[in-house]
């Protein structure tokens, strides 16, 4: 991946305040101020207790939220930097497919294709031939510790660790300019950890810039080039 000298993500000023219409209006504020950057090959980890908006943050930079305030700037190779707050729903989801992955806590999937299809689609998407993509997705998830009996079932009916491995081969299997973790590792055993642990920091060696929670210390302290306590962010209520 091409290095950049500027960073990937950076957040100007972001604030985010949720408005409670089911409650007369009532206005939340969460967040405030943030100024962030993370640039490639950097991985921010987002500390903090829960409730301080650590996902929010995250899910402002995917453009699932808006912000209240700030901006929200994304620089990748060959394209214009993108303010993620006023883009067109086209940009938003050229800018999911091609240059943000995101590892929530959940997966989300169409209920009836097989774990291989979910996992090769990202691949796909970039050009890649179907033979091809799904050979790198046995791959992915061979090195997951997915049984090989199970890639042709739909992974709604895995455990819930299955399901978060599938997750992870999903959206880490096509390398992005930034990559955002959502407690990637929370229903993962020590084994499965310690491959995430290794894809994280193969990422990082690549240029991508990763910002992530983790709810096991050890595993932030594992791949974090840097620390931020959300805390300092929070809005006065």
């Amino acid at each position: 991946m091409t290095t950049l000298t500027e960073p990937v993500i950076e957040l100007l000023g972001v604030g985010k305040t949720f408005t409670l219409h089911q409650q007369q209006g009532t206005e939340l504020p969460v967040l405030s101020g943030v100024n962030l950057s993370v640039a490639p090959g950097e991985c921010l980890v987002l500390d903090g207790p829960s409730g301080q908006g650590k996902s929010t943050l995250l899910k402002l930079i995917y453009a699932n939220y808006l912000a209240s305030a700030g901006r929200i700037v994304l620089r990748v190779p060959g394209a214009p930097a993108l303010d993620v707050g006023s883009a067109e729903p086209r940009a938003l989801v050229q800018m999911r497919r091609d240059s943000v992955g995101y590892v929530s806590q959940f997966l989300r999937v169409i209920p009836r294709v097989p774990a291989l299809d979910v996992v090769a689609e990202p691949l796909v998407q970039s050009g890649l031939s179907e033979a091809a993509a799904r050979e790198r997705a046995a791959e992915w998830l061979s090195r997951l510790r997915i049984p090989q009996a199970l890639w042709g079932l739909p992974p709604a009916t895995f455990s819930g660790g299955e399901q978060q491995r599938v997750n992870i081969a999903r959206n880490m299997i096509r390398r992005r300019a930034l990559l955002l973790l959502d407690e990637p590792t929370a229903s993962l055993d020590a084994s499965n950890t310690a491959t995430v642990i290794e894809l994280i920091q193969e990422a990082l060696a690549d240029g991508c810039a990763v910002i992530g929670i983790f709810h096991d210390h050890a595993v932030g302290q594992a791949v974090a080039t840097r620390h931020v306590d959300v805390a300092q962010f929070r809005s006065p209520t």
